[in-house]
């Protein structure tokens, strides 16, 4: 599976948790990474209606004096789904491709899913679960704020 196709499924599984609080009527996934680099940090973005633009959270594969690691959300926000979701794929690049032409900015969009879109992205996500190695089941402990 592509790495953006796996990143449409998480934000696609955190999307009632965005409505909660954004009302967003789309997202984004935005990651810095050329083919054959696993990417660092990712960042999420919700937009409503307005076009005002949120950030859902960043997300960082390494811990630094500024950061840690895994999921940071906003103040406003907090899915245990996506966090789960991105740790899954995070902790596992080595399992999604990249086409080799892809540019070094990579951007995912999301709209609004539909209930077959939802019920695909949670397949998915189960399946994964039970086959990826790196992947803590428990609750995020790694969770921060902004």
């Amino acid at each position: 599976m592509e790495l953006d196709k796996a990143l449409e499924y998480a934000v696609i599984l955190a999307w009632d948790d965005l409505m909660k609080v954004t009302n967003a009527c789309s997202a984004r996934a935005e990651y810095r990474s050329a083919p054959g680099i696993a990417v660092d940090y990712l960042s999420i973005w919700s937009v409503n209606g307005e076009g005002e633009q949120n950030r859902v959270c960043d997300y960082w594969t390494w811990t630094s004096s500024a950061h840690p690691s895994g999921t940071c959300f906003n103040n406003k926000f907090h899915s245990h789904q996506l966090g789960l979701a991105l740790d899954c794929i995070l902790m596992n690049q080595d399992k999604f491709t990249r086409p080799a032409d892809a540019c070094a900015e990579g951007l995912v969009l999301v709209h609004p899913p539909t209930s077959d879109e939802y019920t695909e992205a949670a397949t998915w996500l189960s399946g994964v679960l039970g086959a990826a190695p790196n992947v803590s089941r428990t609750e995020d402990k790694r969770v921060a704020t902004l």
